[in-house]
């Protein structure tokens, strides 16, 4: 059993000390610290209850389940509520891998990858073959997996770039204009600027950076895991910025060459 362990862990997490902690539960600190130590070995249910109400942790996960062998992620996932036991039939059970030192990775999925992730986005032994980093520059209590897109619906950011998204547990946080990296169930892995419309139709409206491409709808119940957009890495560099005074000089040739076409269209009109 990793009661007395895991309380104390999630004590510490919170930067609480045992005085605290004790007088927001209404007990004494000598009886905290003797569930801290173990020397309770069977606490009762009322204390179980209250722990699981105060850290907000099932009572499953506060007996079963060794806390300190989460990550950063893990752990802060829990604590806002969280628990697989607590929620049920949860519908985004995270797949996720770490380090040596218990830190979440950033898992990468190539083109070549991305087949194979629609089908087994959830399955930790398909995700466990993905090759992962780590990146300093990243926060330690949030997930981050790179995606490489293709297409080009999202240029200027050009095909066969690394896309780097941080997992969103809900979507109704997703901010109007937040670009996004989907998984979606029949179009696999999608990168586009997401309007949200899940509390008034239960979907989100998908638009690209490449005019040429429109938007378009997907439904709640198509939509398998959602990113949002950190950054990006690409070994292409980007256009050059163009001169206003080079702009208008194109534009100037432009028109030279066109009335250079409108004439001679002219004098074939009147030679025929």
């Amino acid at each position: 059993m990793f009661f007395n362990n895991n309380i104390k862990l999630l004590r510490n997490y919170k930067d609480k000390t045992q005085d605290i902690v004790a007088r927001e539960l209404g007990m004494s600190r000598s009886t905290l610290n003797s569930y801290e130590n173990g020397s309770v070995k069977n606490p009762t249910l009322d204390a179980l209850m209250s722990f699981s109400r105060y850290f907000k942790v099932s009572i499953d996960t506060l007996v079963k389940t060794d806390l300190a062998k989460l990550s950063q992620f893990q752990l802060s996932e829990l604590l806002r509520g969280n628990d697989v036991y607590i929620t049920g039939s949860r519908l985004r059970v995270l797949a996720t891998t770490v380090d040596s030192n218990n830190k979440e990775n950033i898992e990468l999925v190539s083109v070549k990858a991305k087949a194979g992730y629609k089908n087994g986005f959830a399955d930790p032994e398909f995700i466990k073959k993905l090759p992962a980093f780590q990146l300093p520059i990243l926060f330690d209590d949030r997930k981050y997996r790179m995606f490489q897109i293709d297409g080009d619906s999202m240029l200027p950011i050009p095909s066969k770039s690394w896309v780097i998204g941080e997992f969103v547990e809900n979507w109704y946080d997703i901010k109007n204009g937040q670009p996004c990296i989907m998984l979606t169930q029949d179009d696999g892995i999608v990168f586009k600027i997401v309007h949200n419309e899940l509390k008034r139709s239960k979907k989100l409206v998908l638009h690209s950076l490449n005019p040429e491409f429109k938007p378009y709808e997907i439904g709640v119940n198509d939509i398998r895991e959602v990113w949002k957009f950190c950054n990006y890495i690409s070994s292409e560099m980007p256009e050059p910025i163009r001169h206003s005074d080079e702009l208008l000089q194109s534009v100037a040739k432009i028109e030279e060459e066109l009335m250079v076409v409108k004439n001679r269209l002219k004098e074939e009109t009147v030679a025929s």
